[in-house]
């Protein structure tokens, strides 16, 4: 039986989460007003400064992936009901924060509908192909071009200092971000590097929307491949365990 301590973020993990949270807000309230950086030098803050400190609290929060699932779904909403609520508002910042909130534990939740690592190994696979896919012909092609508010208002934004536009990344990104760094946790995996790696990736990603001259990049094969790559040689041989099992199985 796993105690219910166990179950719960430890205290000086929470009050770093909490002040990441309430730092990412008061940054996003008065980064317009802060003095402006040359080009290179906003695409280099927002990729190595702003996008890591949105993904970091996944990682802060990494503990309450093993929350039951009930718990987590109810956080989920809370949090997206706060959301919206905010937005209503028109109190961006904190609509910003809340969205973000509720699509890292969205991930964490999404990990009990995997039973199997090698699942997640194959959806990691899959993702990337659908995403470019998607970006380049398909819905979020749409959205960005024709409902451009639309995405906006269920993205997170990304700031920097002296600018009142923002660079965004979409829902699916952080959800995928979470359900893989859970699932890193869960099975064993290289949790640090996997952080690292996809928070790395989606950095060159956004470095490369702007050097591309290019309204966006799929942002998932970054993630996917984030996690993927730290993590080869033991989705590999958890899929050569399953493999043989089953091949037991049908003897």
């Amino acid at each position: 039986m796993v105690g219910a301590a166990s179950l719960l973020i430890s205290r000086r993990r929470a009050l770093a989460l909490a002040a990441l949270i309430a730092g990412l807000v008061v940054f996003g309230a008065v980064a317009s007003r802060l003095p402006g950086l040359s080009r290179d030098g906003a695409i280099l803050f927002a990729s190595l400064v702003v996008l890591p400190a949105l993904t970091a609290p996944a990682w802060l929060a990494l503990p309450l992936a093993r929350t039951l699932d009930w718990v987590l779904l109810g956080a989920v909403v809370t949090a997206g009901l706060a959301g919206v609520i905010f937005y209503v508002l028109g109190v961006d910042q904190l609509a910003n924060a809340a969205k973000l909130i509720a699509f890292i534990l969205f991930g964490f939740w999404f990990l009990s509908l995997f039973a199997e690592l090698w699942w997640l190994a194959l959806v990691a696979f899959v993702v990337p192909w659908v995403d470019i896919w998607s970006v380049a012909f398909g819905p979020t092609k749409y959205v960005t071009e024709e409902k451009p508010g639309i995405f906006e208002g269920i993205s997170i934004a990304i700031h920097v200092p002296g600018e009142t536009a923002t660079a965004n990344i979409g829902p699916p990104d952080i959800v995928f971000f979470a359900l893989f760094l859970a699932a890193a946790q869960r099975f064993g995996l290289r949790v640090a590097l996997t952080w690292l790696s996809m928070t790395g990736l989606l950095s060159l990603t956004l470095i490369l929307v702007y050097f591309l001259d290019t309204s966006g990049l799929p942002a998932l094969p970054a993630v996917c491949f984030g996690f993927l790559l730290p993590n080869f040689d033991l989705l590999w041989r958890e899929a050569r365990a399953a493999y043989a099992a089953r091949g037991q199985e049908a003897g």
